[in-house]
């Protein structure tokens, strides 16, 4: 895939919070199962660390920060079970420190950090959650245990195996999952959108607990969905507005260049540009701030994964294009204020 012709940076001084990006490091292809164009993005970024986040960030936007969220990267190899996933967390916050050091310019990458515990664990889950903060006490913020889980493995794919069907509501989850709670932390979902029913049932069971809808649900467009966006589209709404009644419920925008959605612009050639990908996005989009309101809902990139659609700094440009109807108090929520609230990242100066 080439990359299309640069484009002029809109709203440049616009300060952004990128509140969903990965970072990882020899993540091959073969390694996938097939399923619609994910192997082609992992070839595609293989690597990818700090001088290549970085790069991204200094690509012409005003990003300021990021929230890390959990990829299955850098695990511990052994010691007790549950506690492996402890090995993401201090990689991610040693790059949070690195940036923070100021020696590569005032950048704040992974200044939040959202990695993975296994609920499953129960009331375990708890001791592995006090680890994590104990190993990031200024940066950790919460969890995210993946549901996307489909019959279908032409859907599934690279999520294959690791959730099973209904994972939300598993009651030994649940059990693990009431101590975020108590300890202040944030849990991040994600799942398609034919299981968006369980994230409702979550967040309902759990008033008090701070959820985050990644990828507006993820509507799917591969395998067994393929061809069945708009007669999805009622359901998907209805599940929206459902979760919009939930106080502690707030949405990521993004995530519409996966090959899941299999939107118009993934891995196109020549690539897309912003108007075209602004297009495709914003059916998605547009809805869940009318629903939620722009104060419960923050612009996000995705990171390498969305790579298979555009550079970042195209991402950002139709992201900004959605909003170019928004007021400025709305621009300053959609782009940095949510993801500063609900992930307590306080914007750096320029």
């Amino acid at each position: 895939m080439t990359d299309a012709p640069r484009e002029e940076i809109l709203e440049p001084d616009l300060p952004i919070i990128d509140p969903h990006h990965h970072l990882w490091r020899g993540r091959a292809s073969h390694e996938q199962p097939p399923v619609h164009g994910f192997n082609k993005v992992l070839e595609m970024v293989p690597d990818y660390m700090f001088d290549e986040m970085l790069a991204d960030m200094n690509s012409g936007h005003d990003v300021r920060a990021t929230v890390f969220v959990d990829c299955r990267a850098f695990y511990r190899d052994g010691g007790p079970e549950g506690f492996e996933t402890l090995g993401e967390t201090e990689f991610a916050n040693g790059v949070g420190a690195l940036a923070a050091s100021g020696q590569f310019g005032p950048k704040r990458m992974c200044a939040g950090i959202v990695s993975r515990v296994d609920l499953t664990l129960g009331d375990l889950a708890g001791a592995v959650l006090e680890a994590h903060m104990h190993r990031a006490p200024d940066r950790f913020r919460g969890i995210r245990n993946v549901g996307a889980n489909d019959e279908d493995r032409a859907v599934s794919g690279p999520m294959h195996g690791r959730a099973p069907a209904g994972l939300y509501l598993d009651p030994t989850f649940r059990k693990g999952f009431a101590h975020l709670q108590r300890l202040g932390l944030s849990f991040d979902a994600w799942v398609f959108e034919p299981q968006l029913g369980d994230v409702i049932d979550l967040a309902r069971a759990f008033p008090e607990t701070s959820i985050i809808l990644d990828h507006v649900g993820t509507p799917v467009n591969i395998g067994r969905w393929a061809g069945t966006l708009e007669e999805r589209r009622p359901h998907w709404l209805a599940s929206i507005k459902a979760l919009a009644e939930c106080p502690n419920v707030t949405v990521k925008l993004g995530g519409l260049a996966m090959s899941f959605c299999n939107l118009e612009g993934f891995l196109s050639e020549p690539p897309a540009s912003s108007e075209v990908l602004a297009k495709a996005w914003a059916p998605w989009i547009e809805p869940v701030i009318e629903a939620f309101g722009a104060d419960r809902c923050m612009m996000e990139s995705n990171f390498p994964v969305d790579r298979g659609a555009c550079t970042y700094a195209t991402l950002w440009n139709a992201l900004k294009r959605v909003a170019s109807g928004a007021s400025d108090a709305e621009k300053a929520a959609l782009f940095h204020g949510t993801a500063s609230r609900v992930y307590r990242v306080a914007l750096p100066s320029a």
